[in-house]
């Protein structure tokens, strides 16, 4: 692995971190239409990525396979959204402005399952870089140097935002700032974490790269439809959380695009 592909993976955790910060910056806490517009732009990347950076690119690898290029795009994502949707039955944790419980019963704090309900949706995110870097890595032609670093960038851009989310809502709870920050930024840990696994695993990775862009971009959609849409419509002005899903949409497209 070179240095390169090293700060790729790492830039959509430092992008975490970044945001997760925002709590020894902001006094008040965070408004319940910022969060609304946070989680709609957080949407809106992850929608992007999934369309531009990998289910399309798994299409094209399957180009050879003429009308029925469609299966491994198909499957793959099929199979992207029933690990999501296991992983989101396996592990306890608990949503922003809910106070509902998911997943198996279990004697974690509030704040645990907090940063177990963001670390969910991570992984995705994390397996997507690393799918793309493995294939970056393989000398995979349809996949530059470029098309990597946009994906890492894009989901560094919809990071800063979730560590905000999670850091000031603990810190409006009673947590000291230090440690809301701390629990913020551990919650990106699993980005790259799940990118340098994936990437170790490039020699079952590469044969199946149409399935395992598609993977990926299955699980995030789950995420973006079963957590941020919900949370981005939540209230009166869900209008707001629209745009700015729009606004993300189009800052992950043209960094694909412009990019790519």
């Amino acid at each position: 692995m070179t240095i390169y592909t090293f700060y790729g993976i790492m830039i959509p955790f430092l992008g975490t971190v970044f945001g997760a910060a925002c709590v020894f910056f902001m006094k008040k806490n965070m408004n319940f239409s910022v969060q609304s517009a946070l989680s709609g732009f957080a949407a809106g990347v992850m929608t992007a990525a999934s369309v531009w950076s990998l289910l399309i690119p798994a299409l094209e690898y399957a180009d050879e396979m003429g009308k029925w290029s469609f299966i491994p795009a198909a499957v793959g994502f099929w199979i992207g959204i029933l690990f999501l949707f296991m992983l989101d039955h396996l592990i306890p944790h608990l949503h922003f402005n809910t106070d509902q419980k998911e997943g198996p019963k279990s004697k974690f704090k509030k704040t645990t399952m907090l940063v177990l309900a963001v670390t969910l949706h991570n992984i995705p995110e994390g397996m997507a870089i690393g799918v793309v870097y493995a294939g970056f890595l393989a000398g995979e032609t349809n996949i530059t140097a470029m098309a990597a670093l946009a994906l890492s960038i894009g989901i560094a851009i919809q990071n800063f935002p979730e560590g905000a989310i999670i850091s000031m809502p603990l810190k409006s709870q009673g947590l000291k700032k230090s440690r809301a920050f701390l629990y913020g930024a551990a919650s990106g840990v699993v980005e790259p974490l799940g990118a340098l696994i994936t990437i170790a695993a490039a020699g079952l990775v590469i044969p199946a790269l149409p399935y395992m862009l598609s993977f990926a971009a299955g699980a995030m959609m789950y995420v973006v439809v079963e957590e941020l849409i919900p949370e981005m419509s939540a209230g009166k002005h869900s209008n707001i959380g629209t745009l700015f899903f729009a606004a993300g949409y189009s800052v992950m497209m043209v960094l694909d695009v412009a990019l790519g």
